[in-house]
């Protein structure tokens, strides 16, 4: 029996253009004076030390400044990039630049399991931060009560196996009573490895009944 949902996001809750169209060109567009800004934080200042850590050099800022934005260019999964992007958004959504975007089904859904008592997470790519930010600011409202937990690259890659074993123990539910939600095989592919559930989320394309994971073409196709 299903006890708890792990899901995505890109692809999954939400739509992949608004994060590839819409937050990654306002991270990117507005990375350097946010730093530059606020460089002396001690927030940003943490995060420009991992930079420095990362890259292996003694980076001033206006080099770190080029370091991530070399790391956006070649799309890195870096954490203090994401951090760093997490900050940035934070503002644009304080400001009402953008609201998170949403699938309604899986707004109808994640609340339907909820109520259910099934415990709700998310793994993502995106910072915890980025994460919460996302689910606060959208058409729906708040719907950050929905979730019990959020997940990062800091407990590890999304494609390795002891990823989803850590959140498993953090979350104190044996794997096979862990449903993960994905538009990605490989992270799929990572969360089976570690004994979970699994589905994959295809919104486009064609759905292949010999995929090497159960198909959903939306959230109201999902059985946990």
């Amino acid at each position: 029996m299903i006890k708890a949902i792990v899901t995505d996001i890109e692809g999954t809750t939400s739509s992949l253009s608004f994060v590839k169209d819409v937050l990654f060109p306002y991270s990117r567009e507005h990375l350097a004076e946010f730093v530059r800004a606020h460089a002396q934080t001690p927030a940003v200042r943490k995060e420009l030390d991992e930079v420095r850590r990362l890259s292996g050099r003694n980076l001033d800022v206006e080099e770190a400044i080029e370091q991530l934005l070399g790391w956006i260019a070649e799309d890195k999964k870096i954490t203090p990039l994401k951090s760093l992007q997490g900050m940035i958004w934070e503002d644009g959504y304080r400001k009402s630049h953008f609201k998170g975007h949403m699938y309604e089904d899986a707004v109808r859904l994640l609340k339907k399991w909820k109520s259910a008592g099934i415990g709700l997470y998310v793994f993502s790519s995106g910072s915890v931060q980025a994460q919460k930010l996302l689910f606060a600011h959208t058409d729906y409202d708040d719907l950050t009560p929905l979730f019990s937990g959020y997940f990062d690259t800091n407990i590890g890659s999304k494609r390795e196996a002891g990823s989803y074993r850590k959140i498993a123990e953090a979350i104190d539910t044996a794997p096979r009573d862990i449903l993960f939600l994905s538009d990605i095989r490989e992270e799929l592919d990572a969360a089976r490895a570690a004994g979970m559930q699994t589905t994959w989320l295809v919104r486009e394309g064609a759905v292949d009944p010999k995929a090497a994971h159960p198909q959903a073409r939306n959230f109201d196709q999902i059985t946990p």
